[in-house]
C-alpha cells in the first residue's frame, strides 16, 4: 500500500498559539506512540498552553489487547459496545460466532439468554403470522423498493386439518394469495422470506458469497454496504 502524501506547510517564520493541522509523511508502521515530556518543574505563565488530541484521524488502527469506548463499551475478550455506523473490521479468533446477542433472562433472575442471528447467502428478511378465514397475506409497505420481489418465498403450515394449501399468486410483490385444494376454510401459519437489495440504489449489485482474499478488505464488491462484525 502506498502511503498518502500531504502538502508541507508554508514557512512564515512566525510562531503562534492557535490550533493548526498537522503535516508530514504517513508512517505505515504499527508502533507505540511516544509521550513528550519537557522535564520542567514549572510551566511558564506566558508560554502557549499545550494542545492535546481530542479528535483524531487514522488510516489503520491495530489493537493488541482492548479498546475502551466511552464509559460503557470495551472491546476485548468479552465484547460490549454501543452502536457503530460504518465498517467495523476485527479478528474473531477460533470459531467464534460474531453475529450474536446476549441479554438478561426475562423471568429467571441470575440467568441470561444468548441467541445467534440467522446466516445465509443473502440479506434475508421475513414476516410471519397466522392466516385465518381469509386467503391473502398483505406484505409490508416498506418492502417496496427495499427488497427483490422475485426472491419472495412462502411457507405455509396448516392448522387443525389437511387443507391442501397452495400459493396461487404473488401480486406485484405486495400480496400473497392462498387457496385450498379441498375448498376448506383456510387456517394456517405463514412465513414469508425475501432478499433485501444489497444496494437499494443499484439493484444489480449482488452478494459475493465466496471470493478470493485474505481479509474482508479483498471483497470484490462495495464494502461500504456492509458492517463486518468480525472475521478470522
Amino acid at each position: 500500500m502506498t502511503a498518502p502524501k500531504y502538502l508541507p506547510p508554508e514557512l512564515t517564520w512566525t510562531t503562534h498559539c492557535g490550533d493548526a493541522p498537522t503535516f508530514g509523511r504517513a508512517s505505515m508502521m504499527y508502533d507505540f506512540p511516544t509521550k513528550g515530556i519537557t522535564g520542567a518543574t514549572e510551566y511558564p505563565s506566558d508560554a502557549c498552553q499545550p494542545w492535546v488530541h481530542y479528535n483524531m484521524k487514522l488510516g489503520n488502527l491495530q489493537i493488541l489487547q482492548s479498546l475502551s469506548v466511552g464509559t460503557t463499551g470495551v472491546f476485548g475478550a468479552n465484547v460490549t459496545a454501543p452502536t457503530f455506523v460504518g465498517n467495523l473490521n476485527g479478528v474473531a479468533s477460533g470459531n467464534k460466532v460474531s453475529s450474536a446477542f446476549d441479554i438478561p433472562h426475562a423471568t429467571q433472575e441470575g440467568k441470561r439468554i444468548r441467541h445467534v442471528c440467522a446466516e445465509g447467502p443473502e440479506a434475508g428478511i421475513y414476516v410471519r403470522g397466522r392466516l385465518t378465514g381469509k386467503n391473502t397475506i398483505e406484505l409490508p409497505d416498506y418492502w417496496d423498493g427495499l427488497v427483490d420481489p422475485d426472491s419472495i418465498t412462502v411457507t405455509l403450515t396448516q392448522i387443525g386439518s389437511s387443507q391442501d394449501l397452495i400459493v396461487e399468486s404473488i401480486d406485484w410483490g405486495k400480496v400473497v394469495k392462498i387457496k385450498s385444494g379441498t375448498a376448506s376454510n383456510i387456517d394456517c401459519f405463514y412465513e414469508v422470506w425475501v432478499a433485501r437489495y444489497i444496494n437499494r440504489d443499484n439493484h444489480e449489485e449482488k452478494l459475493h458469497v465466496v471470493y478470493d482474499g485474505e481479509s474482508p478488505a479483498d471483497y470484490p464488491g462495495n464494502n461500504d454496504d456492509f458492517i463486518i462484525g468480525g472475521y478470522r
